[in-house]
């Protein structure tokens, strides 16, 4: 065939181009689609994975003087920005990722398990671009709902109609004298600004019982696991809190927290609901901590924190040691607790209550301590009905053989640091000395 032959006439020239065109434009389209897709889940991923290993710079409150004014007090209360911590153990990774301002999106992994009351918001469909801005304008819808909403200002006096026997009159008074103080306490210094955001957090450590409507926030050692058994039986999970184990009671996923519901369900349980909160001690608490995940063999703890905390602040640590992240120090724990760029996050074994908790957020009814838990406990189960023969268990969960943390305890493992490093772990929790009327310990 001749050159000139082979030459293509207009008609054909024009449908090559436009067959060419229609095809490029597909194809950016999809990878455009395609580009975003990847990018979005790369960002939610590494958000996830900063969660879960806890690395990276935490903005907690630093030490402040050993006595604040009153204006330093309200800024610590009302500035609490919910934080991340570390979870119990890696089973309980992923129950534990929590909101955060940079990843508000959640809201609706959260409101997907809705149950009761407002229904969640239905599942979007369509292209990844469709879902992503599906999702942003759902996450804004929710919490210009919970913007509207007010928390509970007042605590409510007690319903005490069920207590028949006149031995808890003094606990009673006693009882009332802490919530008293409490509510005067965040009056005084928590001002009236009440943080509307990060809801699914402030309330992820509250477990529900609906049958005898309580609400129970979590405070790891300060009897949390005997409470768990409670809400347990409570519930009709189990007919005795002796017969549940370690592991059933922490890993069995029996019990509900308040942000499986939706804001709904929030809503009506925080303000018709019995809201407990039972305190210990923050020095007391610290130590027991300390003893309990790194003093004794454990598969989490050891290589999560007890390596980077030997790494950090032990000079010459021994190979042995940075592997397996055994035999952490108290004072290194301390430097750990202390330093404003720890090598690995918080937890909730050490965190603070008022980061646990938010009671100058959320009005708690009943204020126990675990100093006197067995008395309290079993004045709390008397007050919500529960049956006569349920008595808070007064058994050690783990290390039975152990002595339990006291004062005496205490006082031995402050004598291990200075008197600046005891000033410090003070100034660390003194909001929860403050808000829970614990004497200042001796310095």
């Amino acid at each position: 065939m001749r050159p000139f032959e082979m030459v293509m006439n207009p008609k054909q020239v024009f449908l090559s181009v436009l067959i060419f065109g229609v095809a490029g434009l597909l194809l950016f389209m999809y990878l455009q689609v395609w580009i975003e897709e990847q990018h979005t889940g790369t960002v939610e991923k590494r958000r996830e994975q900063k969660v879960t290993s806890g690395w990276g710079p935490m903005k907690y409150l630093r030490p402040g003087p050993r006595i604040m004014s009153t204006e330093k007090i309200q800024e610590h209360i009302t500035n609490q920005n919910p934080k991340f911590h570390m979870p119990e153990d890696v089973r309980e990774k992923k129950e534990n990722l929590l909101l955060n301002s940079e990843s508000s999106t959640r809201v609706l992994t959260k409101t997907s398990y809705s149950q009761g009351g407002d229904q969640a918001l239905s599942k979007s469909t369509g292209s990844p671009t469709e879902k992503w801005i599906e999702k942003h304008q759902g996450t804004k819808a929710v919490f210009n709902k919970f913007s509207n909403m007010h928390w509970p200002v007042d605590i409510h006096p007690l319903n005490k109609s069920l207590v028949k026997d006149n031995k808890w009159k003094k606990t009673d008074e006693i009882q009332e004298k802490r919530r008293s103080f409490l509510q005067e306490f965040c009056k005084k210094y928590g001002g009236v600004s009440r943080h509307q955001s990060h809801l699914f957090h402030t309330v992820s450590r509250i477990y529900v019982e609906d049958k005898h409507k309580i609400l129970y926030c979590e405070v790891p050692k300060a009897g949390c696991s005997n409470w768990k058994r409670i809400l347990m039986v409570l519930n009709g999970l189990a007919s005795s809190a002796y017969n549940i184990s370690h592991d059933a009671v922490h890993y069995g996923k029996h019990l509900k927290t308040l942000d499986s519901f939706d804001l709904k369900g929030i809503y009506t349980r925080l303000n018709t609901y019995t809201k407990a909160v039972f305190v210990r001690d923050p020095m007391e608490r610290l130590v027991s901590a300390f003893r309990d995940k790194f003093e004794h063999p454990n598969s989490y703890y050891h290589p999560v924190f007890g390596k980077a905390i030997i790494k950090k602040y032990r000079p010459n640590a021994c190979e042995e040691a940075l592997i397996n992240g055994s035999g952490v120090r108290f004072k290194e724990f301390i430097h750990y607790l202390l330093d404003s760029h720890r090598p690995v996050g918080m937890d909730i074994h050490w965190e603070k209550v008022s980061k646990l908790c938010y009671p100058c957020l959320i009005n708690y009814d009943f204020v126990g301590k675990f100093e006197t838990l067995e008395e309290d406990a079993n004045y709390f189960l008397q007050m919500i009905g529960a049956p006569k023969e349920l008595k808070f268990p007064n058994f050690k969960d783990r290390h039975s053989s152990d002595e339990r943390t006291n004062a005496q305890v205490v006082r031995q493992y402050l004598k291990d640091l200075t008197r600046t490093e005891r000033q410090l772990i003070y100034d660390f929790y003194y909001l929860d000395y403050l808000m829970f009327n614990y004497t200042t310990p001796f310095l």
